[in-house]
């Protein structure tokens, strides 16, 4: 998709079809050209709520309010319902809060992007009538004067994001047949070879060297050998270093712990951690941030066979804790505890974020649409919430951790079980797991984010298609940018 940015009036503009924004508490008080059509439709500008009229080639999109959060989604609901109706260009004003913030523009783009993805790679019908081309106009609803290079930035790097997060999707609605441990790595180099990143890749052989035992167990039944991906952004001095690790099962049976038949499918979305890793790396990179940043990636499938391991199982982690294996299908901590302690092995970070699409107790605790963030220290936590909640439109609330509920980990034979002894707190649980393997050095600068609730949903949502989200791209993007400007922890 291109976009064009330009001081030409919207009226000069030609295109196939013009998206007009209305914000609903100024539809019965501020003039609309077409206002009497629209109301005798039964148009009232409620959030996400559309309607193209036809023969003016417009298409009017409600929207709660200007924040940029609104924006984004009601502009990509309208997008996604009028995919395929065969308009190849658009054009658009500018809707701004404040002439010198650009978020409502970025929000604006963001949703242009996000709704007009699709996943048809096995469709045997393609869409043709794709939306190609966006112009963007620098006349501005409140009348202000607008600085047209931070506004082409602004349009640049929500291009970028959106971009990434569609990226992270693909690979995330990929089938474990087609998407396995070696797929992520050729994708991990392909992208470095064609960037500045810096990527290493660990096979079995160098695993097993680096003694990453419960990563290796995990994947010991699957035909399909593990890979943990190491990505690389090192700007000349940065001014912060952060390492981002993620979750990338491929596929997850539960292992001998089998998943009931219903809780098998979908599981392809288990990579959707490590998938994010490798569209934030992929932003990182074209965007040129000023920050550090290293990406690493647990590529494991969880499978059964005679070679499977199991529950009763006492495993050593690359940090030298026992851990007494309880059920199989509380894999991905165990990846997890294994590539945070390389993570940290290779990286002195100033800041440490893991995301994982870790337990289906978050779902249940915060609902589909919500991340679970939780660690040791206020500051990295609050750092993600700012970014999500305030500015990237992706939702997250923090879970706390308590000493009660860390007293569940307990093992009899082992340092500790791979799951808790109560059906309550899991989410918690699993995140207090994790902090087992987080370093004195990195204790106070760790965020575990658990991403299962938003990474997959069935039915299409906000900015968001049926499928995977890109869950923890722009969240992240968002949090390194600030860090950039100096204002990450405030």
């Amino acid at each position: 998709m291109n976009f064009k940015v330009t001081t030409d009036k919207i009226s000069n503009i030609k295109s196939d079809l013009e998206i007009i924004l209305i914000i609903k508490k100024d539809f019965e008080h501020t003039f609309v050209q077409d206002a009497k059509v629209l109301k005798k439709s039964g148009f009232s500008a409620n959030h996400e709520e559309s309607y193209l009229l036809a023969n003016k080639n417009r298409l009017y999109v409600g929207s709660e309010s200007i924040k940029s959060t609104d924006v984004r989604s009601a502009i990509a609901v309208a997008l996604r319902e009028f995919k395929g109706k065969g308009f190849q260009s658009a054009k658009i004003g500018t809707y701004m809060s404040h002439p010198k913030c650009t978020a409502v523009l970025r929000g604006m783009v963001e949703g242009i992007v996000l709704g007009n993805y699709s996943f048809d790679t096995y469709k045997s019908k393609k869409n043709t009538k794709e939306l190609k081309n966006i112009t963007i106009s620098l006349e501005e609803y409140h009348n202000f004067e607008l600085d047209l290079e931070s506004c082409k930035r602004a349009v640049v790097n929500a291009k970028i994001s959106a971009e990434a997060t569609n990226y992270t999707r693909t690979i995330v609605n990929t089938p474990p047949d087609d998407c396995y441990p070696e797929t992520l790595a050729k994708m991990a180099k392909k992208m470095a070879k064609k960037s500045t990143l810096e990527c290493n890749i660990l096979g079995v052989k160098e695993l097993k060297k680096e003694k990453m035992n419960t990563l290796l167990a995990v994947a010991r039944a699957s035909r399909h050998a593990p890979r943990v991906i190491h990505l690389s952004h090192k700007p000349e001095n940065p001014k912060a270093i952060v390492s981002i690790v993620g979750k990338g099962l491929t596929y997850d049976s539960g292992g001998l712990s089998l998943k009931p038949a219903d809780y098998m499918v979908t599981m392809k979305a288990d990579k959707s951690g490590g998938a994010a890793v490798m569209g934030i790396m992929k932003a990182i990179a074209q965007m040129n941030i000023p920050i550090e940043v290293h990406g690493f990636v647990g590529a494991v499938e969880n499978m059964i066979g005679g070679d499977a391991y199991k529950p009763d199982d006492v495993l050593v982690a690359k940090n030298g804790k026992t851990i007494e294996v309880r059920n199989t299908d509380a894999e991905g901590r165990l990846v997890l505890a294994d590539v945070l302690c390389y993570a940290q092995q290779e990286v002195k970070a100033d800041y440490i974020f893991d995301m994982a699409t870790l337990t289906g107790a978050c779902v249940v605790g915060v609902g589909h649409y919500t991340s679970g963030v939780m660690g040791n220290s206020k500051m990295p936590v609050d750092m993600v919430l700012n970014a999500s909640n305030k500015i990237s439109g992706e939702m997250a609330t923090k879970l706390d951790f308590n000493r009660y509920l860390g007293k569940t980990l307990k093992s009899d034979i082992a340092d500790l079980s791979n799951i808790s002894n109560t059906r309550y707190g899991g989410a918690v649980t699993a995140g207090m797991f994790l902090s087992e393997f987080i370093d004195e050095d990195h204790k106070n600068c760790w965020a575990h984010i658990d991403i299962a609730g938003p990474a997959f949903v069935e039915h299409a949502w906000g900015e968001n298609p049926s499928g995977a989200s890109g869950a923890g791209v722009r969240m992240m993007l968002r949090l390194i940018e600030k860090l950039s400007r100096g204002d990450g922890h405030s």
